[in-house]
């Protein structure tokens, strides 16, 4: 499946969670109804997913987990804040890096309008040709 029928399907059932249960809840409670959303709109999620870090020949175990990846494509990073800090940011691009992938979705669930609460950020999506950085 291409990455922006993907992308469009994490929008929409992102909107769809957060229409019925609204702001307030914790992370989890978020990241398993989205997860069923998803699966229901047949896409494949991995949830809490280890992420090593790779350096030269080693692979450290450094205990970072990604909240979900979909379709092995697509980072999704769920959180429940006041606001999006740039530390949240880093940290999607990290794993983006880490796990080399393109595309990655910062979801705030504590927002009246989950609109204002989608970020997509894009990591190298043409190599040599982007800050990484950089949202979209």
């Amino acid at each position: 499946m291409e990455i922006e029928n993907i992308a469009k399907k994490i929008v929409h059932s992102a909107i769809k969670v957060h229409k019925i249960l609204g702001p307030g809840l914790l992370e989890s409670a978020y990241q398993k109804c989205i997860a069923y959303e998803l699966d229901r709109a047949g896409l494949q999620i991995r949830c809490e997913v280890a992420l090593p870090i790779q350096y030269m020949e080693m692979s450290i175990d450094a205990g970072f987990r990604v909240d979900m990846i979909v379709n092995d494509a697509v980072i999704i990073e769920n959180k429940v804040v006041d606001r999006i800090s740039p530390v949240h940011k880093a940290q999607l691009l990290t794993y983006l890096k880490l796990a080399d992938l393109k595309l990655g979705f910062l979801l705030n669930w504590n927002v009246t309008l989950m609109k204002d609460g989608i970020q997509r950020m894009v990591y190298r999506l043409e190599q040599g040709h982007r800050d990484p950085w950089k949202e979209s």
